[in-house]
């Protein structure tokens, strides 16, 4: 099913990709899914490439819909407890249900987190900041992936504020990708 084209049963927001422009795809437009990961999809259509989120995914029809929820319930039961007492591990396991939406690893794997630190709060909460870049200086989705990691960060019980700082230096280069990011890409 999700191998196929699909044609739109409503208008879609949907972000272009590289650009991170949010556009309005329209009703009946034709797309092919091409990554499901971390809670979005990524499309091609005759527009170019776009990513859908997951509130969105009822516009790609209804068995499109519940397949790409099955999958993402999938990802979602190797979570491990997000319930217990605060840790640097559950920020680092959120990290890596983010996603390039053009390449299928995480952001850690991808080696674009290059610093992680947590410092206590009000309330016996956590403050988190992160340092990460992107695998290219002009990619207008720096700020949707940053939000993204941003959003999951937070959503855990023990955190209270995260801030997420994209940098430059040093620039990023393939040698920096994780072992099993090289493993998912064919690179070894």
């Amino acid at each position: 099913m999700l191998d196929e084209t699909i044609y739109l049963e409503r208008d879609c927001p949907a972000t272009l990709i590289p650009a991170g422009d949010v556009i309005t795809l329209a009703k009946e437009s034709p797309v092919s899914v091409n990554q499901a990961l971390g809670g979005s999809v990524t499309v091609t259509t005759p527009q170019g490439l776009f990513r859908i989120d997951r509130e969105n995914w009822e516009a790609l029809g209804a068995e499109a819909a519940a397949a790409l929820e099955q999958e993402f319930q999938a990802q979602e039961s190797a979570r491990p407890d997000m319930d217990g007492p605060f840790s640097e591990e559950q920020v680092w396991y959120v990290l890596k249900s983010c996603y390039d939406p053009e390449i299928p690893v995480n952001i850690v794997d991808l080696g674009l987190i290059y610093s992680l630190e947590t410092r206590p709060a009000d309330g016996g909460k956590h403050e988190v900041d992160v340092q990460m870049t992107l695998t290219a200086q002009g990619c207008g989705m720096g700020p949707t992936i940053a939000a993204d990691a941003k959003e999951r960060i937070e959503a855990l019980p023990g955190v209270d504020f995260a801030n997420v700082q994209i940098v430059w230096d040093p620039p990023w280069n393939p040698r920096m990708i994780s072992d099993e990011g090289k493993k998912k890409l064919g690179l070894v």
